[in-house]
């Protein structure tokens, strides 16, 4: 997994400048786990918000694009280089004023950065 610099894509994720990513499946190593609902990407920590919807209770994660091990615009999927318990135990989103709180994405960066890395594939 990328961390030395999880708020910015991969070059080998397939992210295109100017590529909208809302709608777009979100799959984990080992399922699906959501669709993002909005995409930030005007600050420096450049994230998506994933609905999860009935998954983990209805709830939203933010997912650091640094994550994002590939892109299928035709497809409109995304892979993401962490499992769906890892995910789950992320540090809980709930409103969107912490997606402009450096203390919480440092939190969020931190446990992301903390779990153990993978091979990625990306098909």
């Amino acid at each position: 997994m990328t961390t030395d610099r999880i708020w910015s894509y991969a070059p080998a994720s397939g992210y295109a400048e100017g590529l909208l990513l809302t709608g777009f499946t979100v799959a984990a190593a080992d399922g699906t786990i959501g669709h993002v609902d909005r995409q930030v990407d005007e600050s420096g920590m450049r994230h998506l918000i994933v609905d999860t919807g009935g998954w983990v209770f209805g709830r939203s994660v933010l997912v650091p694009v640094g994550l994002v091990t590939f892109i299928d615009p035709e497809a409109r999927e995304i892979k993401v280089a962490c499992t769906e318990d890892e995910i789950k135990a992320a540090p809980r989103f709930k409103t969107d004023r912490e997606t402009l709180d450096p203390e919480y994405l440092a939190g969020v960066g931190h446990y992301y950065r903390s779990l153990p890395p993978r091979q990625t594939t990306t098909t």
